[in-house]
């Protein structure tokens, strides 16, 4: 049979036209190169209306065209016109393998479009049978590879496919979970990475200054679900196997693999992000991205821009900034007075609290930090903690006992003697930013005395301990970092009732001589 050029391939559906068996089409075109024309069919059932038709013929498409590959029978090298072909000087092998060629790219490009399908199923069907392919390409590559240092790896492939799943509308966060599955490959997460890199660079360049919600959050979860390998001999698990020598590979270098990662978060972090986009990078962003880096002092520009930020987004700096403080000797002049004045009323009520106040106290925790520092701490938590609710106070005041057992200067806050005439006024200057001049020193913990008369009867036990000589050793406050209202609200009403005596003698009866009053009235 001769080849047809082409063949209408409608999107829409004949009614008249009866159900073909695809199995039986797909066994027929791999057995005979005669009816190579009826691989149409599959495409044309591939654009069917119906979710079950396109998953059928997907599934066809896949067994078709990975046998096709693994047989070779698709043009190698530079594809010709396909006019040009069937007109041209080749031989009847060569038109075949060109014409079989376009159909797979046509195919292709029909998968791709059902990416952005609405009904979650075929995109995950069509996801499948792309991957399938890319697999077979890096087995028997189409293309003449010049460049050694990618193999036969099937990079093309991989980014329209990673162009396609983040979409600019729809949210993917399903199909990006489906293909989590193939970024536990080695190869595949290497060349992903790099294929965000292009296509976030080429979106945003496009969309400056301005917040694409949608595809910035696709990105952000395709980015989050790759897994980075800690060792390079973990480096095992490869979509394709190569013959070539394998150290040459840069898909088998965990530092190529670190270097992809870190140059893919640093392109994504250097556009404008969504304020709830910030939250979620700096939630992660501690121990899911700068430990993979290989320098992770690049993240500091973007950490200390969100830390100046304010609110919720400063606290959830702090633990990437602890980490480039403690483990990469950052140097940041501000950072102190900054911490000093994250310190206000929301702070107490802010859902990321437990893990503020953590790492405020590691923070801390260094007993060469200077008397004034604290004391500025201790005086600001103790003036906050006014108007906290109970749940913050059995936080801060272990918290503020802490910082008094390791720096012991600052018992001054609890023993200052004053002059009957002295008028009772506080030096501490609550509004002022600088903890240098706060006069913090100058004043004391009176609202630690104050909280001894609180209604809750736990926060008032725990503010008498100031009246004793402290302990040395710490409260463990990790107990009650991550207490609710409820939690305490459950503890009190479980706690025991002790039985309290109201008569030393029980009462038997309610009024003795109960049987002369009867008498009495039954005689008048």
């Amino acid at each position: 049979m001769a080849l047809t050029e082409k063949r209408n391939v409608s999107s829409k559906l004949n009614p008249k036209r009866p159900k073909i068996d695809i199995e039986s089409i797909v066994e027929g075109i791999l057995g005979s190169r005669k009816r190579a024309n009826d691989v149409f069919d599959i495409l044309e059932s591939l654009r069917s209306a119906k979710e079950k038709d396109v998953i059928s013929a997907a599934s066809a498409c896949s067994k078709l065209f990975s046998t096709l590959l693994e047989r070779k029978d698709l043009f190698i090298g530079k594809l010709p016109d396909e006019d040009e072909a069937l007109n041209g000087d080749y031989s009847a092998e060569e038109k075949y393998h060109i014409f079989m060629r376009h159909r797979y790219n046509s195919c292709v490009e029909m998968l791709l479009e059902y990416l952005h399908h609405e009904v979650h199923e075929v995109k995950e069907s069509v996801l499948s049978c792309l991957m399938k392919f890319a697999a077979a390409e890096g087995q028997h590559p189409l293309e003449d590879m010049d460049w050694s240092e990618h193999y036969s790896f099937p990079r093309q492939l991989i980014q329209l496919v990673v162009d396609n799943i983040l979409s600019k509308t729809t949210d993917n966060s399903l199909l990006i979970s489906k293909f989590q599955e193939y970024l536990e490959m080695e190869d595949v997460r290497y060349y992903v990475m790099s294929s965000i890199r292009v296509n976030v660079s080429a979106v945003m360049e496009k969309n400056k200054e301005v917040l694409l919600h949608v595809y910035q959050n696709n990105v952000f979860t395709l980015m989050s679900s790759i897994n980075m390998p800690s060792q390079e001999s973990e480096l095992t698990n490869f979509m394709v196997k190569q013959e070539a020598k394998l150290e040459d590979w840069k898909a088998t270098k965990l530092s190529d693999h670190k270097r992809g990662f870190e140059k893919m978060w640093l392109g994504f972090l250097k556009y404008k992000l969504p304020v709830s986009m910030y939250k979620k990078v700096l939630v992660i962003l501690h121990d899911a991205v700068l430990p993979h880096m290989i320098k992770p002092t690049l993240m500091i520009d973007f950490l200390t821009a969100a830390y100046d930020v304010g609110g919720a987004i400063s606290l959830l700096a702090l633990n990437g900034l602890f980490v480039l403080i403690h483990q990469h000797n950052l140097d940041y002049p501000d950072f102190y007075r900054k911490l000093y004045n994250l310190l206000e009323p929301s702070v107490f009520h802010a859902k990321y609290r437990a893990r503020f106040f953590h790492l405020v106290n590691l923070f801390l925790s260094s007993s060469h930090l200077p008397v004034y520092l604290v004391a500025a701490f201790a005086k600001r938590l103790a003036r906050l903690a006014l108007t906290a609710p109970p749940t913050a106070l059995l936080i801060v005041l272990p918290f503020i006992y802490n910082l008094i057992r390791r720096h012991p200067s600052c018992r001054v806050l609890i023993h200052k003697p004053t002059a009957e005439d002295e008028a009772l006024e506080d030096p501490y200057v609550m509004d002022e930013e600088d903890p240098v001049h706060c006069c913090a020193l100058e004043s004391s913990l009176w609202e630690i005395k104050t909280l001894q008369k609180h209604y809750h009867p736990d926060v008032a036990k725990a503010a008498m301990l100031i009246n004793t000589p402290l302990p040395v050793q710490e409260d463990d406050i990790s107990e009650v970092l991550e207490i609710t209202t409820h939690e305490l609200m459950e503890r009190d009403l479980k706690s025991e009732t002790k039985s309290v005596p109201l008569e030393f003698e029980t009462a038997t009866e309610l009024l003795r001589g109960g049987d002369v009053i009867k008498q009495h009235f039954s005689l008048v």
